[in-house]
């Protein structure tokens, strides 16, 4: 197997993949907190960890791909209220939905994708061995975790311990032995209408200690890899390597592997995360509507995961040229394997991934090798569908394969046929080149207009 080396938040290196059992390599990422349904920022994450399985079980590995779903939260029993309903019953209706949506982008499925309220034994038997080690005190219901009983505390985030803000508010402030601490179990409060019995009281977990034990016990201690989100490092995941370092005597995870956000353009111009706090998100289904997966993919490929990458029709449109490129390119080839002259395009291509898995270095690649394909004739298609299918694009290189039009496209196209109706032939242009930016270009005939891939 090649060296893999992937950038670890901690050390602030490149470090080599090192499986702790040979040939398997265990990945965790964080999951959605399921009391919405989801935007197309909370989808890079799950995007970029599936495709780094593909890529390792393409290298030879045996990959277990862990992405939990948070079904216990503040913010589920506050929507929750506001609807009028469960939160229980939220927190299924919205993980549901989360699960059709990512499924619309063609990746397959985290082998697991468990459920806070599910591991709620292993929640209790972990905070059990942090107040055991007394690293961890209980007050009136509520658990905290003792920060300063940790000498590694913020090594993660590289944050001075002393500059911290756990960004609980003023609540349990009055609890806690320092304002440092963080919750590791809240007694349940009035309008909570989900808890759990345990030796403290009744109540339900902190965000934190969830997926520690959800990690856990699916992937034991000392696993190869946790990704998430760049906003995640704190505090959430400098609090899950404390908890498993002080509870277990053990690092959580040997690499801690973080994407950078989406942004979108404000008013201003300027770039913000995309956030639902800020109110400038796109709902993944809508932007697998109108622009289909394949775009989407090859938009979040063009950037390095760990850089923030800017959502907007321009850097879409972009993408869906490069689709419209590969899929013309792919029209002419033949069936079977590729010449020996393509091979070097094909060996930078994997080598981008190795290193720090830089998927916009591994695009260049595959532009260089379809280039070298059009000068050719009789050029076979595999080496084009083993690259592209690490990151589930394999459909741009078959013929059969790709996909139909949407809602939006359809819309678009009556709208243009309206347009030709009235004669507003400047409108119907504007309609047929917003459709060729899609990826769809317009035939008309005699049963009328119809929608071919451009």
């Amino acid at each position: 197997m090649p060296e893999i080396r992937l950038h670890d938040t901690r050390s602030g290196e490149l470090r080599p993949l090192v499986a702790r059992d040979p040939g398997r390599i265990g990945i965790y990422a964080c999951g959605p907190t399921v009391y919405n349904r989801i935007h197309v920022g909370n989808a890079r994450p799950y995007v970029v960890f599936s495709w780094l399985k593909r890529f390792l079980e393409h290298e030879g590995y045996e990959v277990t791909f862990v992405a939990n779903i948070t079904d216990v939260n503040d913010k589920i029993y506050d929507a929750a209220r506001e609807r009028g309903m469960a939160s229980a019953d939220l927190a299924r209706e919205m993980a549901a939905h989360y699960r059709d949506d990512t499924d619309g982008l063609g990746l397959g499925r985290p082998d697991h994708e468990p459920l806070a309220s599910e591991t709620i034994d292993g929640i209790v038997d972990l905070i059990a061995a942090l107040i055991e080690r007394d690293a961890a005190y209980a007050v009136q219901g509520d658990v905290f975790f003792r920060v300063r009983r940790d000498p590694d505390y913020g090594s993660l985030s590289h944050r001075d311990i002393d500059q911290l803000d756990q960004g609980e508010g003023v609540e349990s402030a009055s609890l806690k032995e320092d304002p440092l601490d963080f919750a590791l179990w809240k007694a349940q409060k009035e309008g909570e209408d989900t808890a759990w019995d345990a030796p403290w009281g009744r109540g339900r977990p902190g965000w934190h200690i969830e997926c520690s034990a959800m990690a856990e016990a699916l992937l034991g201690v000392d696993f190869e890899i946790h990704g998430g989100g760049s906003d995640l490092v704190f505090p959430h995941h400098e609090n899950e390597a404390a908890q498993t370092r002080l509870g277990r005597g053990s690092e959580l995870a040997r690499i801690w592997m973080h994407n950078g956000m989406l942004e979108m353009r404000g008013a201003s111009g300027a770039s913000e995360k995309m956030a639902k706090s800020v109110g400038n998100i796109s709902l993944l289904p809508d932007v697998l509507e109108a622009w289909g997966r394949e775009t989407l993919l090859l938009f979040m490929a063009g950037g390095h995961y760990r850089q923030p990458i800017v959502f907007a029709p321009e850097t879409l449109a972009d993408a869906a040229g490069r689709a419209r490129g590969i899929r013309e390119t792919a029209r002419r080839l033949a069936d079977g394997p590729s010449p020996p002259e393509l091979a070097e395009h094909k060996a930078a291509f994997f080598a981008a991934l190795a290193d720090d898995f830089n998927t916009a270095r591994a695009l260049a690649a595959v532009a260089a090798w379809t280039s070298a394909a059009n000068r050719r004739e009789g050029v076979g298609r595999d080496d084009l569908v083993e690259m592209l299918d690490v990151l589930g694009l394999a459909s741009l290189a078959q013929l059969d394969g790709g996909e139909g039009p949407g809602a939006a496209a359809l819309e678009l196209l009556a709208r243009r046929d309206a347009a030709r109706a009235a004669r507003d032939w400047a409108e119907a242009d504007r309609l047929r080149d917003a459709l060729r930016e899609q990826g769809w270009e317009v035939r008309d005939g005699p049963a009328g207009a119809e929608l071919v891939r451009a």
